[in-house]
Order: structure tokens, then sequence, then C-alpha cells
């Protein structure tokens, strides 16, 4: 089973491609064109199915990484998780939490949309912010990210699209293939820190019908800081650490024809807290960062429960052009922790004030987009590209332990047409395109009454409904061999944390038809940039900026944060390079990513103070060594996350900053790879981006980063 596109008659980035509705990001960064020996080449052929149409990536007007199989395989080694890729090697992605929730984890300074093979995991009508941890590392292909704001996929992607790509269908006449992976980890206080990892995956293709299966399982042990202390669990947002996660894996497909096929994805991804530890608080005073010790977990233990199904047909030769059209569902829950919480206390239940409650977060999309793609041969160079998509998301919080709401029912739906245009010029050295896409939304709440917390408040119910006509335009040009400057428009939206607005209204006589904190946040994402790809270096800088005159800003009310409507204005600046050296086998890459993010907090129209660390990550450094000889490969990284000051924020929550540095050994043999790896090789002891920058009272959401993590592995394909 082999990790690149199929060469079936109907390819596997076709299989799913579904034509653009937006203008969105180009030519891949230079970092990811030096991945092996063809990495240009590859770059040129791949088509990134999360651009929903089947130009390159060079004809396109902005930025987009991809993260192939080999680099992800190295990378999860040590992490077990996708997200944990990304933030590695993706410097505008903040560094995570280490958590399962992912709260405060941004690409250029907003959310991101994920998603499976185009099937949306996101959940922007009630965050909980576990939209990271859907799917095992082990059934994805490689990972497209696509920068900045824009309405590609619909709704959520205001600061750009991550999309996992799970493998492709099995050769031809190839027989049974497949892979397999087991894994041992651990730090160095071995005990229980120790995790293993066990995965399968196999393939066959009979003819007109192919089929892949598989299974992974991963045990995660304690995690331990540089200074050798267990790291605090968080008990409410639930954890990584002492964790056990199981995903089934599972795509068929039938060539009807050479043209047409019809595939089927289903994958279950399941992640459960052991819950075998307690927290103990820490000593912001005295620096001193939580820790962890023996103890049972009250209440349900924190999970994440994912289901996504799609089904996709392709028909490559319908009247010149390509139909695409694909079906999905999604069933998403996560469990949070609970506590004897002021939010969930109830006198009518216990009038004691000691209810224990928690949380769990619910959400079921179905879904379907079609789209059809053709070229004119009257106009040389012109294609154009029109569909159509479709949308149900319902949504709701309840409360545990007494069958609460915390956030009611709310039932979300969108229709958006849209029609893309594509310009080629003097043999493909100039590349335009523009597009509209129309979002017809609305979503219906019953009328409800908050928890005795807020009043209790008796909510009048509604169906608001909007629309927004989003556009799109850009272009690249060829200056001269190698060299390619491109410069783009492009219109995102997502809404607002709904269920945080309506979980948290407390006077009276509120109705939802009038509630200006549910309109949409439209954002306008600007973009310029340069890149040179010849020869053995690689390059590339981008500059953009970003506005929302309605943004959605995280505010720490309390002890819970609720959504605050801002006018928001963030920009940055991203740079690449690679270098293949003279020394045989050896290259170089690094990035950088500058980000400045600014929030109207008096309402006068005019940004005034900086956003904090709960909406925004701080600069950020990668650097990388790789050499290959032979069965031979090694690789050296470093991440460092620099420090910031924040300007207009009225509590100290200014960041250090760290680096962490981690390396990869692997040796082929003629029965498999044997794998070696060190992650924050030097043992650094550090406190994370966000118990440095949110929460700056509190001893308890006081958290170290992981300290020193080896593994070791052997992988085997057949």
């Amino acid at each position: 089973m082999r990790p690149g596109p199929s060469t079936k008659p109907l390819s596997a980035s076709l299989k799913l491609a579904l034509a653009a509705s937006t203008c969105l990001s180009g030519a891949a960064t230079a970092q990811d064109r030096q991945n092996d020996d063809a990495g240009e080449a590859i770059a040129d052929e791949i088509i990134v199915i999360a651009a929903r149409t089947t130009l390159p990536p060079s004809a396109l007007p902005n930025t987009i990484q991809l993260i192939d199989a080999a680099e992800l395989r190295r990378q999860a080694q040590v992490t077990g998780s996708a997200l944990e890729v990304v933030s590695a090697l993706v410097p505008s992605f903040s560094p995570t939490r280490e958590k399962l929730s992912g709260a405060g984890e941004t690409l250029r300074g907003r959310s991101p949309l994920f998603l499976i093979d185009n099937v949306p995991q996101s959940n922007p009508l009630r965050d909980g912010s576990r939209d990271g941890y859907t799917i095992d590392p082990f059934f994805i292909e490689r990972v497209e990210v696509i920068f900045g704001s824009n309405a590609i996929q619909g709704i959520g992607a205001t600061g750009g699209v991550i999309n996992y790509v799970t493998p492709a269908a099995p050769e031809e006449d190839e027989g049974w293939t497949g892979r397999a992976l087991a894994q041992l980890t651990a730090a160095d206080e071995f005990g229980d820190s120790a995790g293993f990892r066990l995965a399968g995956l196999v393939g066959r293709d009979f003819g007109a019908v192919d089929a892949t299966f598989g299974v992974a399982f991963n045990s995660r042990g304690a995690f331990y800081s540089g200074d050798g202390r267990r790291v605090g669990v968080d008990g409410v947002q639930g954890e990584v650490q002492d964790s056990d996660s199981l995903s089934f894996f599972g795509k068929v497909g039938v060539d009807f024809t050479p043209s047409r096929r019809v595939e089927v994805m289903a994958q279950r991804f399941d992640l459960e807290g052991d819950g075998d530890y307690v927290q103990v608080p820490g000593s912001r005073s005295e620096g001193i960062p939580s820790t962890s010790v023996r103890g049972t977990t009250p209440g349900v233990i924190p999970t994440n429960e994912v289901t996504t199904v799609s089904l996709t047909y392709t028909d490559q030769d319908l009247f010149g052009g390509i139909l695409s059209g694909q079906l999905y569902y999604q069933d998403f829950e996560a469990v949070f922790g609970g506590g004897v919480f002021g939010t969930f206390q109830d006198p009518a239940i216990d009038p004691s004030g000691t209810l224990f409650d928690q949380s769990s977060n619910n959400s079921t999309k179905l879904g379907f987009r079609f789209s059809y793609e053709r070229e004119v041969a009257a106009v040389p160079g012109f294609r154009f590209i029109v569909g159509f998509d479709g949308v149900n998301d319902e949504t709701f919080q309840s409360l545990v332990a007494t069958g609460r709401n915390w956030v009611p029912e709310t039932d979300f739906t969108s229709l958006a047409p849209f029609a893309q245009a594509h310009q080629a010029l003097w043999d493909g050295r100039v590349n335009l395109t523009a597009g509209l896409r129309h979002e017809f939304a609305t979503f219906s709440v019953d009328d409800y009454e908050t928890l005795a917390f807020y009043g209790p408040q008796q909510v009048a119910g509604g169906e608001p409904s909007f629309g927004e006509t989003l556009v799109n335009f850009g272009g690249t040009v060829e200056l001269i061999t190698g060299l390619t400057a491109y410069a783009s428009y492009a219109q995102g939206f997502t809404m607002p944390d709904i269920g945080r607005v309506l979980r948290a209204i407390n006077t009276p006589g509120q109705d939802v038809d009038t509630l200006l904190d549910v309109e949409p946040v439209i954002t306008d994402n600007t973009e310029v940039g340069l890149e040179w790809r010849r020869g053995p270096l690689s390059a590339s800088a981008a500059y953009f900026w970003s506005t929302a005159d309605n943004g959605s800003r995280l505010v720490l009310v309390g002890d819970v944060f609720e959504v605050t409507r801002q006018r928001t204005e963030i920009d940055g600046l991203e740079l690449t390079a690679a270098w293949e050296t003279p020394l045989d086998g050896l290259s170089l890459s690094g990035g950088y990513a500058l980000l400045n993010g600014r929030v109207d907090i008096d309402g006068d129209g005019e940004v005034d103070s900086d956003l904090d660390g709960a909406n925004i990550s701080p600069n950020r450094l990668n650097f990388a060594a790789d050499y290959i000889s032979g069965p031979f490969s090694a690789r050296v990284q470093t991440r460092s996350f620099l420090g910031r000051d924040f300007e207009g924020i009225n509590f100290e929550a200014d960041f250090d900053g760290y680096t962490l540095v981690d390396t990869f050994l692997r040796y082929g043999t003629s029965v498999g790879d044997v794998t070696f790896a060190v992650s924050n090789l030097f043992d650094e002891q550090f406190v994370t981006y966000d118990s440095q920058t949110v929460r700056t009272t509190s001893d308890t959401r006081f958290f170290a980063g992981r300290g020193r993590v080896f593994s070791v592995g052997f992988e085997r394909s057949f």
C-alpha cells in the first residue's frame, strides 16, 4: 500500500476532489517541496482536495503547506496525535496546550476548520475545542494546510483549513498490501510514563472493487515535566496523558467505469482518560506548576467519541468536465470533567450548594457537496466551477449528572451555491481566479430556561437567518523561471460560539431573534507573497492582514469564557526556506512566523489593545536538519516560541518563550523500519503558553509542558 496518489484509472485525489467554491491558497511552501528527492515533482502532481479543484497548487494564489506521509509518521512517533504534528511543523499554528481540549489553539490567530477527507470536524456552534482529536494519525496519508480566512468549505475556516487525507485505494494486481506498527514510549522516569501504540492497515484491489480496513490502539502513560515531576492533570477540560484511544477505519470503492467511481469512507475514534490521577495545585507566586498524584477521578471520565462517514461519487468525463458529489455524516460527543462549580448549582436540586455535575458537548452533522468543473475549449486556459453545498448541524451541551441542558438544542442549516472562474494566460505563467459564494443560513432555538446560576432566565426562542455573499479574487505571476508572485483577497465566515452566548443570558426578556451576538463573523483576508523554487534552494515569503468588523473574542468572566463581539485586526509575516546542501544527503530547512493581533475594546471602531494569549499565538522560529544515507535517515529539529508582551491587557500575562529540540532516527531493514525518537531532547523545563497567558491568577491552571520522551518503534509495509 503506497503513500502517494493512486494510479488507478480514477486517481485518489480526484476521487475526493470537490470543485472550488472560493479562491484559496497557492503553491506549497518551500519546506514541503524538499521532503524527498522527488519532492518538486510530487508537489506539482498532488491535487489538494481541500482546495476543491483539480488545479495544481502552483496555480492557486495563496499559501498551502503539505505534510506528506513520511513526515507525518515521523512526527507522530512521539506525540501519537495529528494535532501535535500540525503544531510542530506549521509555524503559524499555536503551541498546543498538551491537553484534550485545545482552547486558544489557532492558525494565523484565528480558528482553523478541521476536516477528514473534506468532512468538517469542527463544531463552531458550541466550540468545545476538541476537534484536534477526531482521527488516529496512522490513518492519515497527508495533511493539507490552507492558510487564511476563506469560505471554501463553508462555515468555520477563519484561520484556514486543516484537512486530514486518508489512505488511497490499494494498487491494482498487488494482492493484499498494508502496513503494521508497534511502538513504545516513555519519559526518563519510566514507570507510569510508559505507553505503547499498535496499529495495522490492510487493503486489496479486487478489480472493480477495492477495500481498505484498519485498527489502531494508543495507550498513553503519565506525562512528566523537565524537572521530573508529573504534569498536572486537567480534570475539567480533559487529558491526553493517562488515556487510551481506539480507532477503526474503512474505505470501500467501486469503479463502475474507468471514469465513474463511488467510494465510502467510515472511521470511528474513541479517546478516554483512565482517571488514575488527580491534580495537586501549583503555586504561581513560587513558580511551581501543578502536579498529579494517584487518585480517583469523580464522575464520568472525559472522553471524545467521533464517527465520520462519507459517500463520494466522481465522474471524470461528464460532458467534458468533472462532476463531484459527497454526502457526509459526523456524530461527535465530548464529555468534560466535573466538579462542584458555582455555575452548576441549583437550590431546587441541591440546596446545600455542593451539587456535582459535568457537561457533554453533542453535535450531529448531515451535509452534501456537489460541484462541476470544466474547461472551455473556445477560450484557451479558461475553466469554471459551479456547485452547491448544504449542511445541517444539531448541537447542544448537556449536564451529565442531572440531565439539564446548559446549551439548548440548536439547529443550524446552511445552503450555499457558488461559482468560480480561472483563467491561465501565457502558457500558464499567469493565473487569475475570481469567485462568489452566497451563504444562506438559519438556526432555530425553542424557548428555553437558563441554569439557575444565570437567573434562571426564560428566553424566547427564535429562528434568525442571514444571507452573505462572499467574494474572492487573486492571481499568480511567474516573474522569471522559478520565481512566482501571488496576491489574493478572500472572505471567510463563521458563527460565534452560539452555545456560549445562549447559555450565558442573565438578563430578563431576551429573544433569540434579536440577539446581535449571534450574527456571523465575516473576516476579510488579504495576502501577498513571493516564492522561489529552482535548483537546491526553495524559499517563500508571505504577508497577510485579516480583519473582522464584528469579530468574536473569548473573554474570561468569572471562571468561564464567554463571547465578546469586537473588531479584531491581525497581520503577520511567514518565511520558509529549504536547501539541499552540497553534502550528499544533507538538507536544511526553516520557517518563521510573526503575528500581531489587536482588538477594539472600547467600541469606538479603532483597535486599542493586543489580543491576549487565548486569542493569538506567539511568534515562532522552526529549524530542521535532515540526513539520508542508504537505509539510514536522521532529523534534528528545533521549535522556538518567542517571548511576547501584551499591551493594554489589565493583568500580568506576558510570555517568556522557550525552545524545544527533537531528534528522529530511522534504519530500514529487509523486514521493516526500526525507529528511535526523542522529543524535548534536552529535557527543557517550561510552562505552556496557555498557562503563562490565560487564567494567570489560577494555581490549578498552571501547567508545565512535557519533558523528554523516548520512543522506539518498528514499522513494516507489505
